[in-house]
This record gives C-alpha cells, sequence and structure tokens, in this order.
C-alpha cells in the first residue's frame, strides 16, 4: 500500500492532466461518462472524490486494453490520450492502478451496458417471434504465474499437465448481434454443466436456446422451460430416448427425466421432441452417420423438421463470436493479468470492448440495410483502432467523428457466405524442446556478465 501511495502522489498529475481530452470518451454514446461515474460512487463514494486515483480513467483504460489487445499498457495509454511531454505513466503505475481499481467497477460497468441489441426486425436474429440465443463454453490461456495456477489449475491430460493454466468461460450470445450478454468465468476444473446452470437464470424470457450436445442434461432443460423459453440442442444417439408417439414428419416425441429410477417408472418426465437425421452428401463431415437433435417446440405443423434442422445450426454464430475475441480481437498466447482478480477484472474488459465493437457494428449494419453478421468484424475493429486517435475535442466535432465512423464501418460489408465446410482437424507440429517446469520460475539471478562468463578453450 505504500507503494500505491507514491504511485497516487507522484503520477496524480499525469493522470488528471489527460482525463479531459480521453479520445476514449468519443464512444460515450454506448458507455458514458456519466454512468461510469454513477458506478465509481457507488461501489466506494469516497474513490470518486480522491483525485490522487482517477478510476474513471482506469475503466476505460481497462477497457481498451480488449481494443488494443496486441499493444503494450503504455502505448494503450496513449492511444486514449493526446500527447503531452512526460505524461505517460508507467507501466508499473498502471497496473497498480488497475490493481485498486479492482473487480466490482467492471463488472458493474458490463452489467449495465451490454445487453442484447436485436429486435424482431433485424435479420436472422428471431424465429417466429423468439429472440436466437446461444450457449457455449470456451477458456482462454493465462499467463504462467504462480498465483493463477493456484487459483484457476492446468488443463490435465492422463499424468502432464498443460503449458498453462486456463480459465473456462461459459456464455450466452444474442445470434444476430454476436453480443456476450451474460457469462460466468471459473478455474478450469469446473465443468460446462455447472457453469450453464447458474448463465441460463439470466436467459431472456421469449428466447429460443441453441445448444450443443455436452449442454443436453435435464436440469438445464428444466431451467429454460422456467424462463418461459424454448430449447433447440444436439443429443447424443446412444442417449435413451424411448418414442412415446411418432409425428407426421418422422420426428418422435420422448420423456426425459432427472434420474434413472424415475425413468424407469416413468416418474416426473418433461415431454420432449426427438428429430434424427443424417447426410446424404458425401463431402459433408457427418456423412451417413445419425444425428439427433431435441427441442421444446413439439407441434411438426408450426415448427416442421427440415426448418428445425437447418436452425439448429444458426447456434455456430457462437462459436465465430469466440473466434473473434480469441483470435480476432488479441493474437497474444494468454491474457495479460499475473493475478486472479487481474484475470477476471480483465475478462470483463475484454467482453465489454468486445460489446462497444459489436454496436458500432449493429448501427453500421443498420444503415447499411443488411445483417449485423454481414459486417467484418476485423474491419470494423481495425476501423476503430484507426479512428479513435483522430477523435477531436469538442463535442459537436464527436458526433461529426462518430458518424463517419459508422458511415465507414458500413462499407465493410461480407459477401454472402459460401456453401462450403472444413473437417475439424488441427496440424500442430510436436516442439523439440523440453517442457516448461515450476523450476523453471523464478530463476537466481546472474551474478555475472556475459563476458566475464566466457573462458575460450585451449
Amino acid at each position: 500500500m505504500k507503494e500505491l501511495g507514491v504511485f497516487c502522489g507522484s503520477e496524480q498529475a499525469k493522470f488528471t492532466s489527460q482525463t479531459v481530452s480521453e479520445r476514449i470518451r468519443c464512444l460515450k454514446r454506448i458507455i458514458s461518462k456519466r454512468k461510469v461515474n454513477a458506478i465509481i460512487g457507488k461501489d466506494n463514494p469516497d474513490r470518486r472524490k480522491c483525485s490522487k486515483c482517477p478510476a474513471t480513467m482506469m475503466v476505460w483504460f481497462t477497457i481498451a486494453l480488449g481494443l488494443f489487445g496486441d499493444d503494450s499498457y503504455r502505448q494503450v495509454f496513449k492511444s486514449l490520450h493526446r500527447f503531452a511531454k512526460n505524461a505517460t505513466p508507467t507501466r508499473s503505475a498502471l497496473t497498480l492502478a488497475r490493481a485498486k481499481l479492482g473487480i466490482p467497477v467492471l463488472a458493474e460497468v458490463y452489467r449495465s451496458v451490454v445487453k442484447c441489441l436485436c429486435n424482431e426486425t433485424t435479420r436472422g436474429a428471431f424465429y417466429r417471434g423468439l429472440r436466437l440465443v446461444a450457449v457455449d463454453g470456451f477458456v482462454l490461456d493465462l499467463p504462467d504465474s504462480e498465483a493463477n495456477c493456484r487459483a484457476f489449475g492446468k488443463p490435465k491430460n492422463g499424468s502432464s499437465l498443460g503449458a498453462f493454466p486456463q480459465l473456462r468461460i461459459v456464455a450466452l450470445c444474442e445470434v444476430g448481434s454476436h453480443v456476450f450478454f451474460e457469462f460466468l468465468a471459473k478455474p478450469i476444473r469446473c465443468g460446462e454443466v455447472t457453469l450453464a446452470k447458474h448463465v441460463y437464470r439470466s436467459l431472456p424470457a421469449g428466447s429460443l436456446l441453441t445448444f450443443d450436445i455436452g449442454f443436453f442434461a435435464t436440469e438445464l432443460v428444466k431451467i429454460v422451460l422456467e424462463r418461459k423459453s424454448h430449447f433447440l440442442g444436439r443429443a447424443k444417439v446412444s442417449r435413451i430416448l424411448k418414442p412415446i408417439e411418432t409425428l407426421r414428419d418422422g420426428s418422435y416425441l420422448a420423456k426425459i427425466y432427472d434420474t434413472d429410477y424415475e425413468r424407469i417408472h416413468d416418474r416426473n418426465g418433461t415431454t420432449i421432441r426427438v428429430i434424427e437425421y443424417t447426410l446424404d452428401d458425401p463431402q459433408r463431415v457427418g456423412h451417413n452417420e445419425v444425428h439427433r437433435l431435441v427441442t421444446s417446440m413439439l407441434d411438426p405443423l408450426e415448427h416442421p423438421a427440415t426448418v428445425l434442422i437447418e436452425l439448429y445450426h444458426e447456434r455456430w454464430e457462437e462459436e465465430i463470436a469466440i473466434d473473434e475475441i480469441k483470435t480476432h480481437a488479441r493474437t497474444a498466447a494468454t491474457l495479460r493479468s499475473q493475478s486472479p482478480a487481474g484475470v477476471i477484472q480483465e475478462v470483463y474488459g475484454l467482453l465489454t470492448a468486445h460489446f462497444v465493437v459489436r454496436k458500432t457494428m449493429f448501427d453500421a449494419a443498420s444503415q447499411a440495410t443488411v445483417a449485423p453478421r454481414r459486417i467484418s468484424f476485423t474491419g470494423a475493429l481495425k476501423i476503430l483502432r484507426v479512428r479513435l486517435p483522430e477523435a477531436p475535442r469538442s463535442d459537436r466535432g464527436i458526433k461529426q467523428w462518430h458518424d463517419n465512423l459508422i458511415a465507414e464501418i458500413s462499407e465493410e460489408v461480407l459477401p454472402e457466405r459460401r456453401n462450403r465446410i472444413n473437417p475439424r482437424v488441427i496440424k500442430k507440429t510436436q516442439s523439440k524442446w523440453p517442457k516448461a517446469r515450476p523450476e523453471h520460475r523464478k530463476l537466481p539471478k546472474l551474478e555475472k556478465k556475459f563476458p566475464d562468463a566466457v573462458k575460450v578453450l585451449i
């Protein structure tokens, strides 16, 4: 804390002199400064009054770490502020300021700002009045610090551990906009179904939730129905689903149960509809294999099997959204934070930054009269990175800057997706180097310089 106090005193002028000209305030239409200040005051009423700790700027900075995923701390700061001599804080000063900001402020900013964007007029966002939502899980590699290893753990493969500690995230994604409007992050040892039980509580009423094979559990299905929503997902062919009525389109009704005992005695069952199909195209993955879908939409006339089979594949929009975060927004092997609290804070900032990009893309799609998924995420992100440093000072100039930004992004329209498919395989060469282990951390400092260690052999 003494070091933090020194930081507040020595760096105060550098921070407070720049807050007025923060370039990222040009995005105030998405995240208003008044809302950020209110959240900071709510979290700690005394913090907002402390001129030595500019928490408002650090909120923008943490979000910007997700926008400028490959830049250093100092470079990110420079992207947000105009040049002033000797005004850029050191990396350690920014790190300490992030630590003082904590998790709750970023969490509240995420919860108050990130939301579903689509309405029933948005292309590809609704099915018969139901909002299309997908659920999936993914992992993020973290810096290999002792604190992260203890808190999050490493993945296991038999008797060996993975190279990096990992964080598991299960998120709800609005299919039409690719917005992650709810998520839960836990250590890698926590399973996806366990996380989904909590995430499903935020499912909007009147949704159609699509999920992959690992999320088909009776407990999860009941939560979806309690939320006055429907589901459409994939199920294992080996799971016992005894037909109780065959429908006119070839699908059939069955019941699922919480336990095998209830299934055997037919107690407390939940009726679902099962659709089984195969592919007769030898070029496609899954050719001649049996695929099974389950849904709560029981009427074959209102919801034909062929329509639902095609609709299920809208779930892949979340896979694309995950790729946006893991591949395009950042190319580094791991997140930045060395501490568990910093990791969670960084994830909130990353997903908020993703929403900022997606909101500008949504507005651009409306201007271009195309579906939001037709706007290039990579193109929009690069335009935002380039134009943000050009942001003007005046409010009138900011409005014109924002209008130009939306107009430029609206030109990044992708062509219609091709009829193609790729096998789910990976090609990665094995390294010849030994695996990094705990004993390779914190090596003692070298006592000799390189020239002093050289000994010519005679």
